[in-house]
């Protein structure tokens, strides 16, 4: 402990960071890279295979209610003039030349600090080889999961000539460029983890889903951080897994990173409480707004409350789908086919679109900008239009009902069919002794709250808000930790995580509408929300680089033999168990 409080943080992590690598997945994008790094990469959490057939859909998402129902568009209508009402705008159906609105416009072209990057069109992906004399990066070929292999035949050719000038297709595609792939082309894309869980149902197999996993994280470990397999046994893992995984999920994701990708050990790490130790903080009330889940859950003293988690299935993507229904209700979306559910590069430039433009302030908010269609391979076309109410979108935040998200089917319920409960029974514990509720995963805390109802354990969990805005999750979260002491601190310590964190005008709102949500009869009035001391988006992955250079003792490691031979249960017998006293480290570290 004298020597943390001594010692430089850069040679800290000089020392012990060139081998450990913290990995963050999501559903949308996973986060990678070593401890050593500044930032991480953050990469399109999806894969497009090959096919050699036709497939029936070139997007494997199964989606269940793709198509909105009268009632649902009733109530996104009518929580679309409530947020109206509150940001003096008109209403959905008011025409604006009635109304006596002030009228704001947003920055033109020519001002737009995002201008060069806005309006850069997207090209489709190369879905062929490069030619054999073409460099290539060093290791690209020399494991299973790697982009570019070749195949070994195509459908028959009449001639050796013929087939040996026939360009050949990419096997796998990650990343960006998997996203970017023309409808037409003979690939089917997959997203491994999709709305905060494992993205596994009848259409998506088990067993297909990790082999995507498997590839989609080889690849980037030999492109991008250059560590091809047969060095990783010099490398550790750190996990920082999102929230809303559940015991089989997490289970899952450690075979998967000391099994198959062959590190030496590997750790876990809840995605909420790394953020706090990310922003160096001890206690706070984590909301995490990512691209497809908003969570919620209070830490206290660098120990999360697991009575306080609170999962709602929306995120970032909504945002965006519902910035393209707000353009097309008011008819300044041009007569071109927007797609994201068929076209995932639709949704690439809908996401543009939302962070360059879209923002919470009161009165009618306009802008002038380049929208591109990009149909069946051909070169993306380019209209001029201004796009309207784009302060509206944003406050699908607090107005959910305005989202109208989508429903995923759930896995099969074999799936869930696990009795090694990794918790060891921890929720009939008493909670007074925090660091006593540490013989899960993570450390007190619940492992996921399930998405879907029909979910056959774990009844004693809390149960999950899933029809509310993020303003009343984060005064149900605060409020139900029973102490006022604690409540208050809380209320004043709300850190806002994710890429929808960086909303302009979002913050001011969140103030507002909490302090609002907080009943008449509770003694709390001052509500604050605490500025980012990282990027909102990498917060989690730094708060993981922390808690990994900070571990010397490595109780809380797996190393790999243990794992593949007992599972759980390692050495002589013990469950696996996050350290107390690593928490205790890192606070000294951080407040020191």
């Amino acid at each position: 402990m004298d020597y943390l409080k001594t010692v430089v943080p850069s040679q800290l992590t000089a020392e012990r960071g060139p081998n450990l690598v913290v990995i963050n997945p999501g559903s949308a994008n996973i986060r990678i890279g070593l401890a050593t790094h500044d930032i991480p990469f953050n990469i399109p959490h999806c894969i497009a295979r090959y096919t050699s057939q036709v497939p029936k859909k070139n997007v494997q998402d199964q989606m269940l209610n793709s198509q909105i129902t009268t009632a649902q568009h009733m109530e996104r209508e009518k929580a679309y003039d409530i947020i109206a009402s509150l940001l003096k705008i008109p209403f959905l159906d008011e025409e604006v030349a009635n109304n006596s609105f002030p009228r704001k416009m947003g920055r033109v072209d020519g001002y737009n600090p995002h201008n060069s990057k806005k309006e850069t069109a997207f090209t489709w992906t190369d879905v062929y080889e490069k030619e054999p004399n073409s460099s290539l990066p060093l290791g690209s070929s020399i494991n299973e999961g790697v982009a570019n292999e070749s195949l070994d035949q195509h459908e028959g050719s009449s001639s050796k000539e013929l087939t040996s000038s026939k360009p050949k297709f990419r096997q796998f595609i990650f990343g960006e460029e998997a996203l970017k792939i023309s409808p037409t082309e003979p690939y089917c894309l997959r997203r491994p983890i999709r709305r905060g869980h494992l993205n596994i149902s009848q259409h998506y197999p088990m067993q297909q889903v990790f082999e995507d996993l498997h590839a989609i994280w080889d690849w980037i470990l030999i492109e991008k951080l250059h560590i091809p397999l047969n060095q990783r046994n010099m490398y550790s893992a750190i996990l920082v897994l999102p929230d809303t995984f559940d015991n089989r999920e997490i289970k899952e994701m450690l075979t998967l990173v000391l099994r198959d990708l062959r590190f030496s050990s590997a750790v876990v790490h809840q995605e909420g409480l790394a953020a706090v130790f990310g922003n160096g903080l001890s206690t706070a009330c984590v909301v995490n707004i990512g691209a497809q889940v908003t969570s919620v859950i209070c830490v206290e003293d660098g120990v999360a409350l697991p009575t306080t988690e609170k999962t709602l299935p929306f995120g970032g993507e909504d945002i965006s789908r519902c910035l393209l229904w707000t353009q097309r209700h008011h008819q300044t979306w041009p007569q071109i086919r927007t797609d994201i559910l068929t076209k995932p590069i639709d949704l690439l430039m809908l996401n543009r679109l939302k962070e360059t433009y879209c923002e919470i302030k009161e009165g009618e908010l306009d802008a002038v900008t380049v929208v591109h269609s990009y149909e069946d391979g051909l070169p993306a076309g380019s209209h001029k239009t201004r796009l309207t109410a784009l302060n509206v979108p944003p406050m699908g935040l607090f107005y959910p009902l305005l989202l109208v998200p989508d429903v995923y089917p759930p896995p099969p319920r074999s799936w869930f069919h696990d009795y090694e409960d990794m918790l060891e029974d921890t929720w009939h514990l008493d909670f007074s002794r925090r660091s006593d509720i540490s013989d899960g995963l993570y450390p007190g805390m619940n492992v996921g709250l399930p998405m879907w109802d029909t979910y056959p354990v774990f009844t004693a969990r809390p149960k999950k808000e899933e029809k509310v805005g993020i303003a009343e999750a984060i005064t149900s979260s605060i409020l139900s930790t029973g102490r006022i002491d604690l409540q208050r601190k809380l209320f004043c310590s709300i850190q806002l995580i994710g890429g929808v964190g960086l909303t302009s005008g979002l913050v001011p709102v969140v103030e507002e509408r909490v302090l609002h949500a907080i009943p008449s009869n509770e003694a709390i009035d001052t509500v604050e929300v605490l500025q980012s001391r990282t990027n909102p988006i990498f917060v989690s992955w730094k708060g993981g680089v922390i808690l990994g250079i900070l571990d010397f003792g490595r109780d809380a490691w797996i190393h790999r033999e243990d794992w593949i031979r007992n599972g759980i249960h390692i050495g002589n017998g013990r469950k696996y168990k996050d350290s107390y006293f690593l928490q205790a480290q890192a606070m000294c570290y951080i407040n020191s």
